[in-house]
């Protein structure tokens, strides 16, 4: 509004119109620079979708210490950023991630924990005495290019997967930063 008083006024001298002009064009120029997202950054696109179980039934765990999960069955790996041979998941630009994780173990306590780099972020967590334990859990995270995700069973517990794939991890890039 002020801007376009501005102008008005300035219609009778066209010095002040052009400088003003001048004054508009370079502020509209700044302020697209600043929202834009250089275009290394927008052609990446990354998500994963995968499962404990590549094949059959198994029981990973109990272990005395947390212990990382290796995600075998990889349904989706958009941007190839998971490592189902490690379990980890590597940000391949800054941006904001998010990540979820659903468990399942059959007749005893089952926790994971997710894993930022080395440091503990969330953790997903059910006790049952008998039939099926399940739990889900999910964050989102600011990632620097390079940064490692991974998740690990928590020591004492226990995790289950079969055909139906009920133990599974999941990300994806929300945007890049």
């Amino acid at each position: 509004m002020a801007a376009m008083q501005k102008l008005l006024k300035n219609v009778v001298d066209p010095t002040g119109l052009h400088a003003l002009l001048t004054e508009m064009v370079t502020s509209l120029a700044q302020q697209e620079k600043l929202n834009q997202v250089p275009l290394s950054h927008t052609d990446k696109q990354v998500a994963f979708s995968a499962s404990l179980s590549d094949g059959g039934e198994i029981n990973i765990g109990p272990f005395p210490e947390h212990t990382p999960l290796i995600y075998k069955h990889v349904l989706t790996n958009i941007g190839d950023a998971y490592n189902p041979e490690t379990g980890v998941f590597t940000a391949p630009v800054k941006g904001a991630y998010q990540f979820l994780w659903y468990i399942v173990a059959s007749g005893s306590s089952t926790a994971v924990a997710l894993f930022k780099n080395s440091e503990k972020t969330f953790e997903a967590w059910e006790k049952q005495s008998g039939g099926f334990a399940s739990a889900a859990q999910g964050a989102t995270l600011l990632l620097q290019a390079g940064d490692t995700v991974h998740l690990k069973l928590v020591h004492g517990c226990k995790v289950y997967d079969n055909n139906n794939h009920h133990t599974t991890f999941s990300g994806h890039m929300l945007f890049p930063m």
